[in-house]
């Protein structure tokens, strides 16, 4: 069974995904066919795809930021469910060999552990793929993207990847990423990367960027959110 909703999601989001490009291709091309606008709020876009976004609900819920999602001008990069699911199989791995109660349910996750995670992919403004700039992962010293602060004022980087066509650089598909600083001492090194499948979602309050599967663990650093949940059980005397 989950093998099957796995390949299911897969198959829903390359759908969601090339539908993206399509769009993408047509707002370049100004052809007037494309139609990214969704009536409602950015939490109501999440919550007409319960299949994809419904634990990504539930934590906005439990962090406390379901009205800044419904009601301020946001840029939002949502992860899937997909993603949760794995940061809480692994998560537990790790509490269980350290000698912790295990996860049963998301809202056994302290808000403010939700809430400091949540906040790497939302950002003040509505920014679509246009307003990004370039990126090329192999030459950083000329496009680097650039650095903005999450809701929370993490350091993130933010940039567009312009592929290859035919054998021509910089021709060929746009792709945006958003990459997590672990240390803003040392903004270039150790980066955590996502690509959008998505993107140019547009809500009456932001915009809502969707990210790959290849996004696998919420949170971008699984090892440091075991941490914080550990510390957190430590604290409660569990």
């Amino acid at each position: 069974m989950y093998s099957h909703h796995k390949y299911l999601l897969i198959l829903l989001l390359a759908l969601l995904g090339f539908s993206a490009c399509q769009k993408e291709k047509d707002y370049y091309l100004d052809s007037g066919l494309a139609n990214p606008y969704f009536k409602g709020s950015v939490i109501d876009y999440l919550d007409a795809q319960p299949f994809l976004f419904d634990s990504v609900s539930t934590i906005i819920d439990l962090a406390g930021m379901k009205e800044v999602l419904k009601s301020d001008t946001v840029t939002f990069f949502s992860p899937l469910d997909y993603s949760i699911r794995n940061l809480i199989v692994e998560t537990n791995k790790s509490l269980y060999e350290n000698g912790y109660d295990t996860i049963r349910a998301l809202q056994e996750i302290p808000a403010a552990i939700w809430r400091k995670y949540l906040n790497l992919y939302i950002f003040h403004g509505a920014n679509q793929l246009k307003d990004y700039p370039q990126i090329d992962f192999n030459l950083l010293i000329n496009y680097p993207g650039q650095a903005y602060y999450s809701w929370d004022k993490q350091p993130m980087n933010i940039g567009v990847v312009y592929n290859d066509a035919n054998g021509v650089k910089y021709v060929g598909y746009r792709q945006l990423t958003i990459s997590f600083i672990p240390d803003a001492s040392k903004p270039m090194d150790g980066w955590r990367t996502a690509s959008v499948a998505s993107c140019n979602i547009l809500t009456d309050n932001g915009v809502v960027h969707v990210l790959s599967t290849a996004h696998s663990y919420f949170g971008f650093d699984q090892q440091r959110f075991s941490r914080d949940v550990a510390a957190a059980l430590t604290a409660a005397g569990k």
